[in-house]
């Protein structure tokens, strides 16, 4: 089953994050804002792999104050496995 998720972000330049969650692996990921190489470099990466996976690598990373693009994507994938 497919499902389309739009996070707002807290924090960082990117306003918002949307991806589709289909079949445990997470797809079609687009930054809305942010520095314009580093989101599509990290939304071109996270194609096609498990959210467990991109949990451990974008949570912690740190741009500004403890926060950053990927560690709000870290955070939308959280949130969205709890739901």
């Amino acid at each position: 089953m497919k499902k389309h998720i739009v996070y707002k972000t807290e924090g960082v330049c990117a306003s918002k994050i949307e991806f589709d969650l289909e079949d445990g692996r997470v797809y079609h990921v687009q930054f809305h804002g942010g520095c314009k190489g580093n989101v599509q470099g990290i939304a071109r990466l996270a194609d096609g792999r498990a959210p467990e996976e991109l949990i451990r690598l974008c949570k912690g990373i740190d741009c500004h104050n403890n926060n950053s693009c990927p560690h709000q994507f870290a955070l939308a994938l959280e949130k969205t496995l709890q739901v």
